[in-house]
């Protein structure tokens, strides 16, 4: 559970962190106050929100089990654990 999350976190990050690259590649201060202004930080953000939810539903869409398919659950087989599968 821990893995989409931290996966999540860095597609939040991403439009952050090439705005840091853009600063350190134009030599403008990174910590200074004026170059992170309110309007920025909020374009930054909403931009950040679209790639989450763009993932989001790209993954709902592209990733589990095929249509139509139907999940087996684990059971025991001949005294050994068989586990879950979808056919």
């Amino acid at each position: 559970m821990i893995r989409p999350v931290l996966t999540e976190i860095g597609i939040f990050l991403i439009p952050f962190a090439v705005y840091v690259l853009f600063l350190i590649a134009t030599r403008a201060g990174l910590l200074v106050p004026a170059n992170w202004p309110l309007h920025l930080v909020a374009k930054l953000t909403v931009a950040a929100l679209v790639l989450v939810i763009a993932s989001l539903v790209l993954l709902a869409e592209f990733s589990g089990a095929p249509p139509h398919s139907t999940y087996m659950p684990a059971h025991i087989e001949n005294g050994r654990l068989v586990p879950g599968v979808e056919k």
